[in-house]
């Protein structure tokens, strides 16, 4: 998998950063999005070091494709989003189609963690729009 600038257009990006933004507010540390081959990381906290192993958590989340269909007809329905929780902060993931996007917090409820995958679901099933 490899890390490819520009695979998101600026509007879609800023869309993401966005809406993930108002989803958490202050405690948003990273917003990345990727498709079963590629990645772009969409925003970083500026109080954060930009090496960690980004492409070894996008190897990992990518499964997240399969998910989408493995679950399909499952007695607890269709599958909506992961919530993943790490000794430093929390990653949550969803995909939609090809795309996935992967947002890291400090902290997370599970009501954020629901608005911040609604808020991600909304602007991936959504044409891009410019003003």
């Amino acid at each position: 998998m490899d890390e490819q600038d520009g695979l998101v257009d600026d509007a879609l990006a800023e869309q993401l950063r966005a809406a993930c933004r108002t989803a958490v507010g202050d405690s948003l540390r990273s917003v990345t999005y990727f498709t079963p081959t590629a990645f772009e990381q969409l925003y970083l906290r500026a109080d954060l070091q930009s090496d960690a192993d980004l492409a070894g958590f996008v190897e990992h989340e990518s499964d997240g494709f399969h998910a989408t269909t493995a679950y399909r007809g499952s007695e607890l329905g269709d599958y909506g989003y992961t919530v993943r929780a790490f000794e430093n902060g929390f990653l949550t993931r969803l995909t939609v189609g090809d795309s996935g996007v992967f947002v890291t917090t400090d902290g997370l409820t599970i009501r954020r963690s629901e608005e911040v995958a609604e808020a991600i679901r909304s602007v991936l099933a959504e044409p891009v729009t410019t003003d």
